[in-house]
């Protein structure tokens, strides 16, 4: 199999030198540009007879083949249009049939691109690319125009799906949820303003993650945060065991107004954040050392007297100490559970991908909703 195989590759790399020495011999191009020039003026009678082939099929004769014919249909001329391709803007001829019935596939009737642009302008704008950057580019790379509001017409096609993919039922029970609050720059009726987009990443029970949905809003809060996951237990998430976040606004007691029995984890690596800025940038370093003997210890009693030494060392600086005061519980919750669990809830680290992801999409002001799903769906 694999003799026939390497016979077969060679067959068609013969063919594919002959072909290349003649290309080479009759335009003897020097640049990569010429190169380039050369391929696309043989492209263009290529494509021209892919239509010829097919009318050919369509009647069951060829075009000066002469004798009876076993249809009273005939060629009928041709139709002229200028259509884009993978290779720039081209003038084609389509050959047309007295009966009207021929339909072309290779250049279907009334269809001005055969690029597979749609595809592309998709995967540019997933991301991130601005419709400007996007229209740019297809200028650069394939020598034809396309409008901001082609683009637009392109990439809101997947705005039914995104909403389909928002709505779409959920699992019944999700051990942990990362929820997160960013706010990106959104261009809107001509203008932009800054959004707040609340994300919500889960993990089953076998460990599989899933985005389960964005919402946009403009403030964080209670009520919102009841409304999201009101939202979740509607698409049939009927229990959430652990629920990890960085001490959004109103999150807890929405959470828990929903899932009863949800234990809900601030973030330690956002506490630390929080509680370094009241520290100077000199001591950052003994600082941390001290506080991941705290979170770090193997019990909740050695966590326990680390924090009084760590207080105790730190008294100088009340407002950085009074942030672990505050939060004292989050951290103590830590050790009602073995240390895998402690390893994967004491941090949003597994949401910070999703967010980075969407700040890149969004940085030019792009929809996130869209640029989001694109990406999910395209990108991978």
């Amino acid at each position: 199999m694999g003799t026939a195989f390497m016979a077969r590759r060679n067959r068609q790399n013969t063919k594919g030198a002959a072909i290349a020495r003649a290309i080479m011999e009759e335009y003897q191009p020097q640049t990569r540009e010429e190169m380039q020039d050369a391929i696309k003026d043989i492209f263009g009678p290529m494509f021209e007879a892919m239509p010829q082939g097919e009318m050919d099929s369509h009647l069951g004769y060829g075009n000066n083949e002469r004798g009876e014919k076993n249809t009273t249909n005939r060629r009928n001329g041709y139709s002229h249009k200028s259509v884009n391709t993978a290779y720039g803007k081209m003038d084609v001829s389509v050959p047309r049939d007295r009966e009207g019935s021929f339909e072309p596939k290779a250049i279907p009737k009334r269809t001005k691109d055969v690029s597979g642009i749609e595809d592309k302008v998709l995967s540019m704008y997933a991301r991130g690319m601005s419709q400007r950057d996007i229209a740019d580019t297809v200028e650069d790379l394939y020598g034809f125009d396309i409008s901001h509001e082609t683009i637009s017409t392109i990439t809101d096609r997947v705005i039914g799906t995104a909403q389909e993919w928002q709505n779409r039922p959920l699992k019944k029970f999700y051990t942990f949820l990362f929820v997160d609050c960013i706010y990106v720059t959104i261009r809107k009726e001509m203008e932009t303003k800054n959004c707040a987009v609340y994300v919500v990443l889960g993990y089953d029970v076998n460990g599989i993650k899933d985005v389960l949905g964005l919402w946009i809003g403009e403030s964080e809060g209670k009520h919102y945060w009841m409304q999201i996951f009101d939202e979740i237990r509607a698409r049939g998430v009927e229990d959430v065991r652990f629920i990890s976040m960085d001490g959004v606004s109103g999150l807890e007691e929405g959470a828990r107004s929903i899932f009863k029995d949800v234990v809900v984890q601030r973030c330690i690596v956002h506490l630390i954040r929080n509680s370094i800025k009241y520290i100077p940038s000199k001591e950052y370093k003994s600082y941390t050392a001290q506080l991941k003997k705290v979170y770090g210890a193997p019990s909740l009693k050695g966590a326990e007297s680390e924090f009084e030494r760590f207080k105790q060392a730190w008294v100088k600086y009340p407002g950085a100490v009074d942030v672990w005061v505050r939060n004292w519980q989050h951290v103590a919750q830590l050790y009602n559970y073995g240390s895998v669990v402690r390893k994967i809830m004491y941090t949003t680290n597994a949401i910070e991908s999703v967010n980075s992801s969407l700040r890149k999409v969004t940085k030019k002001g792009n929809s996130p909703m869209k640029t989001l799903y694109a990406r999910h769906s395209i990108c991978g």
